[in-house]
């Protein structure tokens, strides 16, 4: 499914034509025998020469969803096209031309000649799904699309933006399932994107997740925003498996809940499970930079790091431009001692990032280890002189003081972090920038404290 495009570049809109593409892939996901890629794996793809052909073959996939969007006063038209990757070929296209009130009932269409074209045998409750409308309301379901649009940007304006949209979808349409978890994702997204304090977005995910799941139990998009808020603000780790797994069973072919279940077994150390369900989520969604850059994270987690290198690189030839994979790129080099490339990655994280906290006390880090205290402890000053400014988590703080050996300060500012429930303190238990302080009792205490000892 890609993003449809204009049929005069002059009259384009984005957000319509990946709103267009979103919607369907929702539509389409809720049949177990097809495998649709995700919106954020298939944004990439939203330029205006792009090849569909070539994008199918980056995707991994068999066949290819594209269209035409253009709207014209009152009316929508779209033509559609469905192509098989491996030879071109165009196996079925139709056009549909309605006033723009009736833009469900042409998506509608589309899906369930895509489910022909495709042969697929659906079950009642399949087709069923396979029209389900989650709000009537047109204008909320604008705002939806233009939420999401800016909230899978992940850069913390783009997150703030997209979550107004959200809000506003809501206050159209209160019985919205899918706005709420589209909120409950974008606020989780601020705990580790923006440097925003958790305790301003994560209870607000959960209760966004939680609103979701009441007015819609079958959405795993909301189970597993759910188990993101359980394990990174309650420390629920039971409670979270059971939300993944639940996720997993409404949807299996959901790259982002294969992604949420390893997260919960790589934080708890159970390495062999959580690098196969990454490695199924990238499987699902291979140009989801976000899963690509964390199942380095999570190999170099096991000790497995130039497998993790190997990924990363790989993941960089795809974009890039994506700070998080640099960011763990770093993490890579501190462990082969290439000290000179992690600053070189981390400073890259830090610029395509626009300044984040994490990045900059990285640099911290490997500056203490490298033996250039100096350089350290003007990292220290910078953090403080940012804190004025904006949050700085405490565990970004402590990172710096733990390179230059400073026990007791790294240990206050982890306590200080469990205290302000940052997220990051999930990943102490595998991280092993920490391995020095795994004999402290207080570094003991605060992993029994989170619940991972």
């Amino acid at each position: 499914m890609l993003p449809f495009k204009p049929v005069l570049p002059a009259n384009r809109d984005e957000i319509l034509e990946l709103g267009m593409a979103d919607s369907l892939i929702t539509k389409l996901s809720n049949s177990r025998q097809v495998i649709v890629s995700s919106l954020t794996a298939v944004r990439k793809f939203a330029g205006l020469d792009q090849d569909s052909v070539a994008a199918g073959r980056a995707l991994q996939v068999n066949s290819v969803l594209e269209g035409n969007v253009q709207k014209v006063g009152d009316r929508i038209r779209v033509t559609a096209r469905l192509i098989n990757v491996a030879d071109g070929s165009s196996v079925w296209a139709d056009t549909f031309d309605e006033k723009l009130t009736d833009v469900f009932a042409v998506q509608d269409a589309i899906s369930q000649k895509v489910a022909d074209a495709l042969a697929l045998r659906l079950s009642g409750e399949e087709k069923s799904r396979l029209t389900k409308r989650y709000t009537e309301n047109v204008e909320a379901y604008q705002l939806y699309l233009t939420g999401r649009y800016h909230w899978s940007r992940a850069t913390s304006p783009d997150i703030r933006k997209g979550i107004g949209f959200l809000q506003q979808a809501i206050e159209l349409d209160p019985g919205y399932a899918l706005a709420y978890a589209g909120l409950a994702a974008a606020n989780r997204a601020l705990a580790m994107n923006a440097d925003a304090p958790a305790k301003d977005c994560l209870p607000q995910a959960k209760a966004a997740a939680m609103k979701a799941i009441e007015l819609d139990d079958s959405v795993a998009e909301a189970h597993s925003a759910l188990s993101f808020g359980l394990i990174w603000y309650d420390w629920d780790w039971a409670a979270a498996e059971k939300e993944a797994k639940r996720a997993l069973a409404l949807d299996p072919n959901s790259a982002m809940s294969h992604f949420a279940y390893a997260h919960i077994l790589s934080d708890q150390g159970h390495h062999q499970g959580a690098i196969a369900e990454i490695a199924h989520a990238r499987e699902l969604d291979p140009v989801f930079l976000l899963i690509r850059a964390l199942e380095g994270m999570m190999l170099h987690h096991a000790g497995r790091n130039d497998e993790a290198l190997t990924r990363l690189q790989n993941a960089l030839e795809l974009d890039p431009n994506f700070w998080v994979t640099h960011l763990m790129l770093g993490r890579v080099y501190i462990q082969q001692r290439k000290y000179p490339e992690a600053i070189a990655a981390f400073t890259k994280a830090r610029e395509l990032s626009h300044g984040n906290s994490e990045a900059i006390g990285s640099i911290g880090y490997v500056e203490a280890l490298a033996g250039h205290k100096d350089e350290a402890r003007a990292v220290l000053e910078e953090l403080k002189v940012l804190s004025n400014q904006h949050y700085v988590p405490p565990y970004n703080v402590g990172m710096v003081y733990n390179g230059l050996r400073d026990q007791n300060e790294a240990l206050s500012s982890l306590e200080r972090a469990c205290d302000e429930r940052d997220p990051r303190v999930t990943l102490l238990k595998v991280d092993p920038r920490w391995d020095s302080l795994r004999s402290n009792p207080r570094f003991i205490a605060i992993l029994q404290r989170i619940g991972l000892e």
